[in-house]
Formats: C-alpha cells, sequence, structure tokens
C-alpha cells in the first residue's frame, strides 16, 4: 500500500527572506550537476524574492548577503553547451540569463541479477510500474514554499559511498537508465537518519525501489531513501538532522543491502555528493 501525503498551498508574493539555512551545494555545471547562479539586482523589487524557471520547472531561489541566487538541478541527460535560466523579477519583469553546462562522461556499469523480472517485467507488473512511476513523479515534483532551505546534508547512514552516480548501467546485459543516486553500502538494518530538517511527503512498497521514503526540504528540494528494510515515519511527519527514519535493506532491484539516495532539485535528480558537508 503506498501511502501519499497530498498538500494543498497558496502561492503568494512574499517580502520575508528565503535564504541558505546552511551551505549552499557545492556548483558543478554538468549533466546530473548543480550550478548557482546570481541574479542582477533588478531582478528583485520591493525586496521580493524573483522566480527562477529552467526548463519550465521553477527553481530555487535564495538570498546570499545582498544578492539572490537559483540554485539550477542539471538533468542528467542535458546536451553540454548553452542554457537558459528565466528570470521573473517582483514586478513580473522577465529576463533570461544564460549559463554553460560542461561535458561529463560516465562510466558504465554491469549488474547480474538473479531475478529475471527486475529486467524483464512482466505484463502485471508494467502495469504496476506505470502507476508506481506517476506516485514517485508526483512525489519528485512537490514544491513548498519555505524560508531557510537546509542545502547542506549529513550522510544519512554509516557505510560505503560510492561514486555511482550518473553510471550507464546493464543489467544482464541490458541498457537501462543512467543510476540516479548515491549507492551507500550498510549491514543490514543499519540505521538510516534524515540528513536535514524536511517534511516526510510520502512513502511507499515499489517494485524497483523497494520501501522507500521521500522528505521534502523546500522549494523543489527532495530526497528519496529506497531499499529499505523498514521504514519508521509516516507523510506528514516532520523530520530533524538526525532523526532515524528507517533502516537498511535490500527490497526491490537490489543484489545486496545498501541504500539508495537520492536528491531531486527542480525535478531533477542530481549528484547527492554536491550536499554533503
Amino acid at each position: 500500500m503506498i501511502r501519499l501525503l497530498v498538500i494543498v498551498f497558496y502561492i503568494f508574493i512574499t517580502t520575508q527572506v528565503t535564504a541558505y539555512a546552511d551551505s549552499p551545494p557545492r556548483s558543478n555545471p554538468v549533466p546530473g550537476g548543480v550550478t548557482i547562479l546570481t541574479l542582477a539586482p533588478s531582478a528583485s523589487a520591493n525586496g521580493t524574492a524573483p522566480r527562477a524557471y529552467y526548463n519550465g520547472e521553477r527553481v530555487m531561489v535564495l538570498r546570499n548577503g545582498e544578492r539572490w541566487q537559483a540554485v539550477v538541478g542539471i538533468p542528467l541527460l542535458s546536451t553540454p553547451g548553452t542554457h537558459t535560466l528565466q528570470v521573473e523579477a517582483g514586478d513580473k519583469t522577465l529576463t533570461q540569463l544564460s549559463f554553460a553546462v560542461r561535458d561529463k562522461q560516465y562510466a558504465s556499469q554491469h549488474i547480474t541479477l538473479k531475478d529475471q523480472r527486475k529486467v524483464e517485467p512482466t505484463p502485471d507488473d508494467l502495469v504496476r510500474i506505470e502507476r508506481e512511476t506517476a506516485e514517485i513523479k508526483r512525489a519528485l515534483g512537490l514544491w513548498t514554499d519555505q524560508d531557510d532551505i537546509p542545502t547542506g546534508f549529513a550522510l544519512p547512514v554509516q557505510g560505503e559511498p560510492s561514486n555511482s552516480f550518473g553510471f550507464r548501467r546493464f543489467f544482464n546485459d541490458q541498457p537501462r537508465k543512467p543510476h540516479s543516486g548515491m549507492d551507500i553500502s550498510a549491514a543490514q538494518g543499519a540505521p538510516i537518519h534524515a540528513p536535514a530538517p524536511g517534511t516526510v511527503i510520502a512513502t511507499g512498497d515499489y517494485f524497483f525501489n523497494g520501501n522507500t521514503i521521500f522528505i521534502d526540504h523546500g522549494q523543489g528540494l527532495i530526497t528519496m531513501y529506497c531499499h529499505l528494510s523498514r521504514i519508521s515515519v509516516e507523510p506528514g511527519q516532520t523530520v530533524q538532522r538526525g532523526d532515524t527514519i528507517g533502516a537498511v535493506g535490500m527490497t526491490g532491484r537490489a543484489t545486496g543491502p545498501h541504500l539508495h539516495w537520492g536528491v531531486s532539485l527542480n525535478r531533477t535528480q542530481v549528484d547527492p555528493s554536491l550536499f554533503v558537508q
């Protein structure tokens, strides 16, 4: 049973200052990376935060000192070259800001699975996967206006972090989508902790991801925790940095106990290591 908290909110113009609650993520303008763009002073009118959009998706905007900055997630399948950010000032004036995305070549990873269904799902599995994909997209697409965004994370579990983000994956020699998170090897049942304050927005048991938790940190910054053996939180629950949210497992498509940790920014899966303090 998938449990999803539906959040209704009203968007309004505010003069409150939205700022980094701690250090910003590291900028790395490559596919799957993050770029931080300082907006021109004219982008702010009457002290209100400007809005920014990339590929049609709203982007996090935070104050850093006297300037506003856009924190932009770059999709893994982006083409290197010049990209454009649209900026809307408080007076609705629209401007464009260009930025460069550098090329990055990710390694390949070949994984052998004993359960062929996890490589070639049955028709019934495909119906389930389609339903779950829609659920996951809704969770990762949530936007909440929030002050003091926690952009500096602690590792959620004590273990062996991998550098497998972005790897081009082959399951039983069949190509699949690039790996969109950080795998952290840890013992079965090891506690998983919230890396920063947030609100649990959904939990579920998914065909590929297994037992999964989604946490909203504000302004489109969502973290995801997959393959858990146990979920210890409920949708709607507020968590603080260090709170136990679940335990390491190998549910879903996994060859051993580990945590798949994903970070989503403006509906884009980005490299979690850029947020680790």
